[in-house]
């Protein structure tokens, strides 16, 4: 470390409001580059630990613990690419869950217009009355199904499918998510959701929270990243004095 404070385990476990073990815990786990050693045998910190340990805390609100190790761990390994592209993913994992999230919007909205025509039979339909009903092929209802999306009942002795109410909004709300180009990973939280719930009403408000948790998320995401790149250039200025001084 070259024009660097030293800075001990202790003024580090300070920062973080963590025990000087943890910060040990750290630099083994690679959250924190290597630190110099005294003739003794103590551990040196400098500012750049400071930062590493920062960014660190930073990273785990918004990415979690484990993917804010990965994270580092692999920066100070000197793999950049491979650590921003840890980042990468966990946004686009981010993005995923905002896809299923709007998808659930929509499903409420087809819900809150109305209810929706009554069945032609009392009881359950057979697969080619709920394909009628809905304007697709009898075999769009067996894909769904075999996706895990519908699960209608079967007939004792015939073995014919039978499709009840809730089975047969199910399948409006896929055939309604379909045209709109949602995929069927994204249909399948809101269907589980929608069960799970036991109504449009519980669901919205389960939808709302998610949501506020999403923001909530990116917002600490973004904070991480940006202490993230502070301590990147960090260590670039590291390198660079590192290599003057040679």
């Amino acid at each position: 470390m070259t024009n660097d404070r030293r800075l001990r385990s202790v003024d580090l476990a300070r920062l973080a409001g963590v025990s000087t073990q943890q910060i040990r815990n750290y630099e083994d786990a690679g959250v924190l580059p290597p630190a110099a050693r005294t003739a003794s045998g103590y551990r040196v910190f400098g500012e750049v630990h400071r930062g590493a340990l920062l960014a660190y805390r930073a990273l785990m609100r918004g990415y979690g613990p484990v993917t804010a190790t990965a994270i580092m761990r692999t920066l100070h390994e000197g793999d950049v690419p491979g650590a921003l592209a840890l980042l990468d993913a966990a946004h686009a994992a981010l993005h995923e869950e905002r896809v299923s999230l709007r998808a659930a919007s929509e499903a409420l909205e087809l819900l809150a217009a109305g209810p929706p025509a009554p069945l032609p039979r009392s009881g359950g339909l057979r697969i080619g009355e709920v394909a009628a009903l809905l304007g697709v092929r009898t075999s769009a209802l067996r894909v769904w199904e075999g996706a895990g999306l519908l699960t209608p009942g079967r007939e004792r002795g015939t073995g014919y499918r039978t499709y009840a109410p809730a089975d047969v909004r199910d399948a409006r709300l896929v055939h309604t998510l379909r045209r709109s180009h949602y995929l069927f990973d994204q249909i399948r939280p809101v269907l589980e959701g929608l069960r799970r719930e036991g109504g449009s009403t519980a669901l919205h408000a389960a939808v709302t929270a998610r949501g506020e948790a999403l923001t909530a998320r990116t917002r600490a995401m973004i904070e991480g990243a940006g202490a993230l790149h502070a301590h990147l250039e960090s260590l670039e200025a590291d390198g660079c004095d590192r290599q003057a001084t040679r």
